[in-house]
């Protein structure tokens, strides 16, 4: 196969491939590839910003290490005075001073609890009082960790939710960008990404007061939480007060799965919830040990029903009702299967960008392509002629190529990124520049026409490549460490770089071949 016949098969297959990512951005259902994605700037969509509260996250770790540490105390029959978080900074022991227990204890905190920084030590009326809490660098990497984990999070929700592109990503130390391109109801939205979906069973502290407990009366070991429930004929919201139990017999993170059915006896839909092994023995046992009693369904510091336990339930699974409408109820299965925030999230930063609006930049995101496509056109036609056609040829391509990386790869075309393709049709046109008047300089010198083709691209294609290569890295670099508007400049920018060096190169040089072996055109000339 000779060298002609060769760049012939190549830029065929090239065309081809592109013709089949291109047409389902204008003819959806033809083939099984996306059309390309638009930006939130050009559908519209929804812009938040987060903010994730990691002092929360460091509370709730040092809360469970609390815990913890009293199971384990109790387990080892070390009783102290008193055991309580103080400021939601520390862990604070009170213990008489020099006794058994003293002792036991701080054996007990060498071995089991070494990683913990032992604070101010004092003794008082007889007693020691002993404060811990998390060292500076494990601090951190708790609250580090938060930010992560409610990045992923909600990503799983969104993926979940069904958005298309959206583009999720940390900024800063614990803030969250979230772009959703196309979402149409944003309230929603916003409520299923906000939601903690903590979910805690607790039981009802039956022998407590609750009438003291309104009146601010409450227990150490208890905490007023209340279930709210909708008046279908007022719309007016009915709140019941409810004493429970502080401590958590079994969370959320025991599940494996949560999905809508409908209650086959009132036709109203619920959401399933099943555990793993170790949450469903778990759920068995407290189910068992605490028949005739009422066990608090908790999510986010909300009562969604408080049923009395009749018998021990086995088999891992339990059921969450209330007055859910199905988008509720679907909305909340989402939450639990992605899992629980580590801490509360606030938006700090929201943004909306209507259809009509991201229509009107697609007009005239377009408008600016084909003014500047038809001037440059223009110009070529006028003063290279015959050349100029051949520019024009390869420039079409060269934006069916772009286009097609952007199916391909599925890239999100934004305005920065029309940005980008009006520039590479500059940069496109300036190789096929390079070549024409290199060539120029050849038929200058008396060469025959097809000589000084030849030289004209040998010589001009090293500066050709060397011009694109360094701004291809430079593109890369922007896609790297930019975000939103300068990504979408990045990604456009560096497949238009990659195709003109492909259509100056070799789809140039093709045509021009052809014309001289199959036309078999004698005299030439440019401009």
């Amino acid at each position: 196969m000779n060298r002609f016949l060769l760049r012939t098969v190549i830029v065929s297959a090239v065309f081809l491939a592109a013709l089949l990512y291109v047409i389902p951005t204008f003819k959806t259902g033809l083939w099984p590839y996306k059309k390309i994605n638009l930006g939130l700037d050009l559908q519209g969509g929804m812009h938040l910003v987060l903010s994730v509260d990691t002092d929360k996250s460091l509370e709730s770790a040092l809360e469970n290490v609390y815990n913890q540490i009293r199971d384990d105390l109790r387990a080892e029959k070390i009783y102290p005075a008193n055991i309580s978080i103080t400021d939601n900074k520390k862990i604070s022991f009170k213990i008489r001073e020099k006794s058994e227990n003293y002792k036991k204890l701080q054996e007990f905190l060498d071995d089991n609890y070494k990683d913990m920084r032992l604070l101010n030590k004092k003794t008082e009326n007889g007693f020691t009082y002993l404060n811990i809490n998390f060292p500076d660098k494990e601090a951190q990497h708790i609250k580090n960790m938060a930010v992560r984990q409610a990045l992923e999070t909600i990503r799983n929700r969104i993926d979940q939710f069904g958005v298309s592109e959206p583009d999720i990503r940390m900024q800063g130390e614990k803030n969250i960008l979230i772009q959703l391109p196309g979402v149409k109801d944003v309230k929603r939205a916003k409520k299923l990404i906000g939601k903690t979906a903590l979910l805690e069973f607790k039981l009802l502290n039956e022998t407590g007061n609750i009438n003291s407990a309104l009146a601010g009366t409450i227990s150490p070991d208890s905490e007023l939480l209340y279930q709210v429930k909708e008046n279908p004929d007022t719309n007016r919201a009915i709140k019941t007060p409810y004493l429970v139990k502080k401590r958590a017999l079994l969370t959320g993170a025991s599940l494996t799965d949560a999905k809508v059915q409908i209650d086959s006896q009132y036709n109203e839909p619920y959401v399933s919830i099943d555990f793993d092994k170790k949450g469903g023995k778990i759920f068995a046992k407290i189910t068992e040990a605490n028949v005739g009693k009422r066990l608090a369904i908790v999510l986010d510091n909300k009562i969604y029903s408080a049923p009395v336990i009749q018998e021990k339930i086995g088999g891992g699974a339990a059921r969450i009702t209330g007055s859910f409408t199905t988008e509720d109820a679907s909305d909340l299965a989402i939450a639990l299967r992605a899992g629980a925030l580590p801490a509360p999230v606030k938006i700090i930063e929201e943004r909306t960008v209507g259809p009509s609006l991201g229509s009107d930049s697609i007009k005239q995101g377009l408008s600016s392509v084909y003014i500047g496509g038809l001037i440059v056109i223009a110009f070529m036609l006028i003063y290279y002629v015959v050349a100029g056609l051949v520019a024009n040829i390869v420039l079409i391509f060269n934006i069916l190529l772009i286009a097609a990386g952007l199916a391909a790869f599925e890239a999100t075309l934004t305005l920065p990124g029309i940005a980008g393709i009006i520039l590479t049709i500059g940069m496109a046109v300036d190789a096929n520049v390079i070549i024409y008047e290199r060539i120029r300089e050849e038929l200058a010198t008396g060469k025959p026409p097809s000589a000084a083709l030849k030289a004209g691209f040998d010589r001009s294609s090293l500066t050709i490549l060397d011009a694109n290569v360094t701004t291809l890295i430079a593109a890369l670099v922007l896609f790297q460490f930019g975000t939103g508007p300068v990504k979408g400049f990045a990604v456009t920018l560096s497949l238009g770089v990659l195709a003109s060096m492909f259509t100056a190169l070799i789809l140039s040089k093709l045509i021009f071949e052809y014309m001289f072996i199959k036309l078999k055109i004698k005299k030439f000339s440019i401009g």
